[in-house]
């Protein structure tokens, strides 16, 4: 799959949260500063050349949507950063930030609980 810039994901973002959209929409949501209507008419267009999104034309107005979900784009970008950070291992990625004092021990308690009914799903 091909990565997307921090300004693709932004829309990516504005995309998976609004459903499909048209460009004034997505402009609407973005943060203050927001960007220009250009800006993010180009972007989409680029995220449409990725094969991130596609189009339903009405006239001269375009509205898009995402062809890839939030899940879909999150496992994979997690899992390519677990194999180019972390030897391929998710024990070395929790390891990492257990070191880094960015997970605590709630939870990691809390993940292993998770790990334990995903394996048991009927407990």
């Amino acid at each position: 799959m091909k990565t997307l810039t921090k300004a693709e994901e932004q829309i990516m973002q504005v995309l998976w949260k609004l459903g499909p959209s048209f460009v004034k929409d997505m402009v609407e949501e973005m943060p203050e500063p927001r960007p220009h209507y250009n800006t993010i008419s180009t972007l989409v267009k680029i995220l449409v050349d990725k094969g991130f999104v596609s189009f339903k034309a009405y006239g001269k107005s375009h509205q898009y949507y995402a062809l890839i979900s939030k899940e879909e784009y999150s496992h994979k970008t997690v899992k390519s950063l677990v194999t180019g950070y972390f030897e391929g291992s998710f024990s070395n990625m929790v390891s990492f930030f257990v070191k880094e004092k960015d997970m605590s021990v709630s939870d990691l308690e809390k993940l292993l609980q998770q790990i334990k009914q995903s394996k048991n799903p009927e407990k």
